[in-house]
């Protein structure tokens, strides 16, 4: 009982910042694509009526209202829950799987920011930059991260060899995206646009320098057998059609949250089959 309760409590703790943080992220999906400021009064997204403190308290006002805008009664977008509740659960997942508390905070980011790609993606098919380039700057903070966790397990000494080595890890960084973003970038550039966004090349750039070029590429093919399964469904039941356009960023971040808290046992079973 006395193990159980901290548990909980811990748990609650963070399932309460996750569903905040989340309430804060569908404001980040919602006003980046429509580049407003991300700091005015929310509104409700019908009659743009500003809001109360107590429409806005993140799951409770989504239940509480039943999904309908206080002020025009019109129903609300279940984004605003499962964004929230995702963001949460999120947030408790790293909290007991993180090793350190850098890891921990850096993982919230990087997952922060990979549900409002997703999100964001899915539903207006456009990438904010600075979204994707905030999941740059995340990406290469854990890599940082990575990097200094091996120097200090081993107990390295600060000397010209370790700057060296260092300089040469950041250049290895920037090899790795842009060998995992290169195939996008070529749909990209052969496709003039039409298969793949100038959005969908940075983020596959981050995601090469966040795992590497062997797991990013990993991510990658993850990601296209998972849209062609998606969009072979879609296609079946009528829903799309073969040159209808689908989002690929939702895609991507499926490749990267796998990558993110699986790599090894994925990589181990590619490793197996592959032999690489």
């Amino acid at each position: 009982m006395t193990e159980t309760f901290p548990f909980f409590v811990h748990g609650f703790f963070y399932f309460a910042l996750g569903v905040s943080v989340g309430s804060l992220l569908n404001v980040v999906i919602d006003r980046s694509v429509r580049n407003e400021s991300l700091f005015g009064r929310s509104y409700c997204d019908h009659c743009r009526k500003v809001l109360s403190w107590f429409e806005l308290v993140p799951i409770f006002s989504f239940l509480f209202l039943k999904g309908k805008s206080r002020c025009c009664q019109k129903k609300l977008s279940f984004q605003y829950l499962i964004v929230e509740t995702v963001t949460g659960l999120a947030f408790v997942f790293i909290y007991f799987w993180a090793k350190s508390l850098v890891q921990m905070l850096v993982l919230f980011g990087l997952v922060s920011l990979l549900i409002v790609i997703f999100v964001g993606d899915l539903k207006y098919q456009a990438l904010s930059d600075y979204v994707i380039f905030s999941f740059f700057a995340f990406s290469f903070s854990y890599r940082f991260y990575l990097f200094f966790s091996e120097f200090w397990e081993r107990e390295l000494n600060l000397s010209a060899d370790f700057f060296l080595r260092f300089l040469a890890e950041v250049s290895l960084y920037f090899l790795d995206g842009l060998i995992v973003c290169l195939p996008i970038f070529l749909i990209y550039f052969l496709s003039k646009e039409r298969a793949m966004g100038q959005g969908d090349v940075y983020l596959s750039f981050a995601i090469g320098l966040l795992f590497g070029w062997r797991s990013g590429l990993i991510a990658l093919y993850l990601a296209v057998v998972f849209g062609g399964l998606v969009g072979l469904i879609l296609m079946l039941t009528g829903r799309a059609r073969l040159k209808t356009k689908i989002a690929f960023g939702p895609f991507l971040v499926f490749g990267s949250f796998v990558m993110l808290f699986f790599q090894e046992k994925v990589y181990d079973f590619f490793k197996g089959i592959y032999q690489f």
